[in-house]
């Protein structure tokens, strides 16, 4: 596999990426094609909160951080989203969601948080009380009215009954008729990461050429069938960030900021790279 030179980016960047399937095919190949960079896996929370405070110079973050913290832009076409079904994330609701007093939200993405908020207060009428909780946990483990899970977890169906499941990919999409935006690759501005855009571009575009490999490796580990794992990766998500995609982001950010979820009128600055 040929690297990528550029002269900016043969120091040692510190770059973080989601640890789900779901990001598999935006990291494939790109140790390689950044040999200087060093790549952490971890949590979209925590991804977030290392690109704030300096740790990461370059993160796939949650797309509400980057409408919290001042001073970030995003560094590449290549993200995270759903036009619909997005499978990873669900809302379990033991009542009625226009019923809901307590919500128990997974500590591993604040997007979805957000995007759970927003859905009850504007479509059910109901701002519930929160609660955490864990990434390893299950629904459970909480008694709350409604449950969060993200990620993998959310893959699975959980061992109880519920009145009613959102995936909220799809909520989104047929309340808006827009791609939702989970996560996109972001930069703090005074990060150089001149020609990082043509590296991760590159780094997805591998990622998709490889996707039955991918599904193939992780299905196993993931305790899921190598055709649901494809499917995911290639119907449920999608790995650009189109105009479409960037309307999704305008209209959550507004959402958002009218529910004091984040600071009003926040711009979204793209970074050598043109969005179709």
């Amino acid at each position: 596999m040929a690297t990528l030179q550029h002269n900016s980016l043969t120091q040692q960047l510190q770059i973080g990426a989601v640890s789900y399937l779901n990001s598999r095919p935006l990291i494939e190949g790109l140790e390689s094609l950044l040999p200087a960079a060093n790549l952490v896996l971890d949590y979209p929370s925590r991804l977030a909160d290392s690109l704030s405070d300096g740790s990461l110079d370059v993160a796939l973050i949650p797309s509400i951080e980057y409408f919290r913290s001042p001073g970030y832009e995003v560094v590449s076409d290549a993200c995270v989203a759903a036009r619909g079904e997005v499978l990873s994330v669900k809302l379990y609701c033991r009542v009625h969601p226009g019923s809901i007093r307590r919500l128990a939200l997974d500590d591993g993405s604040r997007t979805s948080a957000a995007l759970t908020k927003i859905i009850l207060a504007d479509r059910y009428g109901v701002i519930p009380e929160t609660e955490p909780l864990r990434m390893e946990s299950t629904t459970k483990d909480s008694s709350a009215d409604a449950v969060l899970l993200i990620g993998d977890r959310a893959m699975h169906d959980p061992q109880e009954t519920f009145v009613e499941v959102m995936d909220l990919g799809q909520v989104w999409y047929d309340w808006t008729g827009l791609p939702f935006v989970f996560a996109m690759w972001v930069a703090r501005q005074e990060v150089d990461t001149d020609g990082i855009d043509d590296v991760l571009s590159h780094a997805r575009d591998l990622g998709l050429a490889r996707v039955a490999e991918i599904a193939a490796e992780e299905a196993p580990r993931l305790g899921l069938t190598q055709s649901v794992a494809h499917s995911y990766l290639t119907k449920n998500l999608h790995y650009h960030l189109t105009s479409a995609e960037r309307s999704g982001l305008r209209l959550f950010s507004e959402l958002a900021a009218q529910h004091n979820l984040v600071k009003p009128d926040v711009k979204i600055v793209f970074r050598d790279f043109v969005t179709a």
